[in-house]
């Protein structure tokens, strides 16, 4: 089966493409290249659009006789969607309707659908559970869990089978150095303070060390972009075995806050990051753990690679091998450099 992959040249997209090959299917990656990149196009063709063009849209769906859909692309930094709110709610929600119009028109019922934990905003309870009320507190939450219910609706009215997959905080990179995280300007912690344990890399912001925690540091469920991967072609196998909607988290069930991360770099790099430590940033809540039992249940997946040294092991390889080729040995702790052989340095990357 051929499966259009929208935002299939950014992170976790490309990550899923390389499981989708693994699996047996033919990824077709739709993407503007605004944020991914075509380098990490590797397991099936690309057709660059914007998933607001429904016409283009609907053009690859026929043309590659695409038989289920995984949407990926939007904008996905909670920061930045305070102060690009409208642009969130275009590419996120009026795009996403548009490319369910889209597999409307192409007659086509079988969508996986990237969500988030924002949709939870701060939990009335200690872990997520899926059947918590949303309650997202920046736009990008909102417009993901606007996304969501756009897809009820349409299983309603045209008969959409989905699942929606609330991502935790998605780390590490591919362990045969095929893929990694390319951001700019990289928003996540693990990479950020990798880079702020090497020798010259820039200091990491910690935004707070005030919230109601055993540090005083926010705290995240960390999982492996590789377990992420692997859950989606769980998902899509589920939803093509007729099974049922629904909404489902994608964690490692426990917490690790941010100085914790900053020890468990030192711990793998043997340096530990410089910090610098700011007031708070609005919309971060102080404490986001989700319950994987549903995952388990419906789809038969648990997180394999998820321990905090490994996802930050995996990172650090790539981004050494990446932008540090000629550097190791230098501060890198016990890592050694990848042995696959794609894990060279980018052409559209300076080292």
């Amino acid at each position: 089966m051929n499966v259009l992959v929208t935002g299939g040249a950014g992170f976790i997209g490309s990550h899923v493409c390389k499981a989708l090959a693994h699996a047996g299917f033919e990824p077709v990656v739709y993407d503007n290249l605004s944020r991914g990149h075509a380098h990490a196009v590797k397991w099936g063709p690309l057709e660059e659009g914007d998933i607001r063009d429904r016409a283009r849209v609907l053009d690859a769906l026929r043309r590659h006789n695409i038989g289920a859909v995984m949407h990926f692309a939007a904008l996905a930094y909670v920061g930045e969607s305070f102060a690009a709110s409208e642009a969130y709610y275009d590419v996120n929600v009026a795009g996403t309707w548009s490319l369910l119009q889209a597999m409307h028109d192409a007659n086509l019922d079988v969508l996986v659908y990237s969500s988030s934990c924002a949709v939870y905003g701060v939990p009335v309870s200690g872990v997520c559970t899926e059947d918590l009320p949303t309650r997202p507190i920046n736009p990008y939450g909102a417009s993901k869990a606007a996304g969501e219910q756009l897809l009820r609706m349409q299983a309603l009215a045209n008969g959409l089978r989905f699942l929606a997959l609330r991502y935790f905080n998605a780390a590490g990179a591919d362990p045969e150095g095929d893929l990694g995280e390319e951001h700019e300007p990289e928003p996540h912690l693990i990479p950020n303070a990798i880079r702020a344990a090497l020798p010259g890399g820039p200091p990491l912001s910690i935004y707070g060390l005030d919230y109601p925690t055993a540090d005083g540091s926010a705290e995240r469920d960390y999982v492996h972009v590789s377990d992420i991967a692997d859950a989606h072609v769980a998902a899509l196998q589920h939803l093509l075995r007729r099974g049922v909607n629904d909404v489902i988290n994608l964690c490692a069930e426990r917490g690790a806050s941010i100085l914790e991360v900053c020890r468990a770099v030192k711990d793998v790099l043997g340096a530990a990051p410089r910090t610098i430590v700011s007031p708070r940033r609005p919309g971060d809540p102080p404490r986001l753990v989700g319950n994987g039992e549903k995952a388990a249940k419906l789809l038969g997946w648990r997180p394999q690679r998820s321990d905090l040294r490994e996802m930050i092991s995996d990172a650090a390889r790539w981004i050494c091998a990446v932008e540090r080729p000629h550097q190791w040995g230098t501060g890198m702790g016990n890592l050694a450099p990848p042995s696959h052989d794609r894990a060279q340095p980018m052409p559209d990357r300076p080292v």
